[in-house]
């Protein structure tokens, strides 16, 4: 990892670290020409349209007519559900392909969990052929899809064997932890492959996210875990208690003391305010803590280990403070970037990457069969955990209620993202997302030099001390900043 980097570092359509192997091949469909493309959708478009259409604007029936229309009303209603289906929406967009939008192709550049995608201002809406396009896309069905499921056992003195409507904050963190395992096991530049055996890592990693109490990961297992955050069966959690029942889950699930046998082989911090109710003001991650939380998962054998790094936050009231758009904005490009839980108000997703002022997410609020897939099926069928179909929303509409996650490999990892996140906080105006300090304070939990040690500071940056408010802009700290 490279010393003292600028925020703002140069951009490619590779990854900043890695190189993609150019043999493997996309998930997404093969579109062919521009032109074919062209017809293809205007053709499919047109059908899918009016189909779906004739079912949002039939005319009221007379009188006369009621009872005509009474008899078939079942008919329509039962064809519609299977037009409007997910499997439906599924297929529409296969027909159509991932560009429904044409946002990203825009020309911004797009930064995707640490990666920069260059997107040529040149280049057609359609036209998939640039490295930068193309790059992203594979890049982003690379990525681990958790959704709805249906059919599993029945969750502990539940009587639910789906978590449809209610699960969607639990998919969107199984999400981000299964991202932090891929880069852990296989590096960030690893991208799926239609090619037989897949990766044993990464059919392991599948197999810890089943949804059965036999999967460590399992919507089960994390409901168990959080029952101190009220965590239960049919109801909604935010992202606070979610963060802390992985917390729970990942120290229920050390079974054995070798660091590399670990299902999570990694310690977890969550970088919040005080432990009994997050009363307020921007949190601060502390080094000290860090370390020891490293040397806690360790059991002593090590001072320091990889780690995740969760962060929940509340950013407004009623919506997010436009004041933190460019600092959320700013964290996807660190390497050490594993996105944000969130969403719309009650509509958690798990957003990926972000270019100009839009968000690219990855949706869990799709109904799919259960699949458990078994830890050494080289063979198995994992098209249900990966999306090829690009969402978007605007970063002004997020809640104001979420958590971002990151994922350090070593203490040099850790060292430089404390370097970015410093100097990110010194540079949001007032408004930090959170801190970074050495060591708690006895006068200030707000006080510290936390970068000391580090000799990765760039020139013209004179005291490397981390922004702390003063006493005037502490008068005027924001009531959204407390949760």
């Amino acid at each position: 990892m490279g010393r003292g980097k600028d925020l703002n570092s140069t951009c490619s359509s590779e990854s900043t670290t890695d190189t993609i192997d150019r043999t493997q091949q996309s998930v997404c469909p093969e579109l062919g020409s521009k032109d074919h493309v062209s017809s293809k959708a205007s053709l499919w478009s047109s059908f899918l349209t009016s189909t779906l259409t004739i079912f949002e604007h039939h005319k009221e029936p007379s009188v006369s007519e009621k009872k005509t229309f009474h008899s078939r009303q079942n008919v329509w209603t039962t064809v519609r559900k299977v037009m409007t289906s997910g499997s439906m929406r599924r297929l529409q967009e296969r027909i159509l392909g991932s560009h429904r939008s044409g946002v990203y192709s825009s020309g911004g550049d797009i930064w995707l969990l640490g990666v920069c995608h260059k997107i040529s201002q040149d280049q057609a809406p359609d036209d998939v052929t640039s490295n930068g396009s193309a790059g992203f896309e594979l890049d982003f069905s690379s990525r681990i899809l958790i959704t709805y499921r249906k059919g599993f056992n029945v969750i502990q003195d539940s009587k639910y064997t789906s978590d449809v409507n209610w699960g969607c904050m639990l998919r969107s963190s199984q999400m981000l932890v299964a991202q932090a395992l891929l880069f852990h096991r296989l590096g960030r530049s690893w991208r799926k492959t239609s090619r037989k055996p897949l990766d044993k890592e990464y059919v392991e990693v599948l197999h810890l996210f089943g949804d059965s109490e036999k999967s460590a990961f399992s919507i089960h297992n994390l409901l168990q875990a959080g029952r101190a955050y009220d965590l239960a069966a049919g109801s909604w959690v935010g992202p606070y208690a979610m963060c802390r029942s992985w917390e729970t889950l990942v120290r229920l699930k050390r079974e054995t003391p070798n660091l590399q046998d670990q299902q999570l082989p990694m310690a977890i911090y969550i970088v919040s305010g005080d432990e009994d109710g997050e009363r307020g003001g921007a949190p601060v991650l502390y080094i000290d803590d860090a370390s020891r939380h490293c040397f806690e998962f360790s059991k002593g054998q090590l001072d320091w280990t990889p780690i995740l790094l969760l962060v929940p936050l509340v950013l407004g009231l009623e919506k997010i403070n436009p004041r933190y758009i460019l600092s959320l904005k700013t964290t996807f490009t660190f390497p050490q970037s594993l996105g944000i839980l969130g969403g719309k108000p009650s509509v958690s997703t798990y957003i990926v990457g972000v270019q100009d002022e839009n968000a690219f997410y990855l949706d869990p609020h799709e109904v799919q069969q259960v699949v458990n897939i078994d830890k050494d099926d080289l063979d198995a069928d994992t098209s249900s955990y990966h999306c090829n179909v690009i969402r978007h929303i605007p970063l002004e509409s997020m809640d104001p209620s979420l958590a971002i996650g990151f994922y350090c490999r070593d203490k040099d990892d850790f060292d430089d993202f404390c370097y970015r996140a410093s100097k990110l906080a010194d540079e949001s105006d007032g408004a930090p997302l959170f801190t970074v300090a050495e060591t708690h304070s006895t006068n200030s939990g707000r006080q510290g030099n936390a970068l000391d040690n580090c000799s990765r500071l760039a020139e013209g940056d004179t005291d490397g001390v981390v922004h702390m408010p003063n006493e005037e802009e502490e008068a005027h700290e924001d009531d959204w900043q407390f949760l």
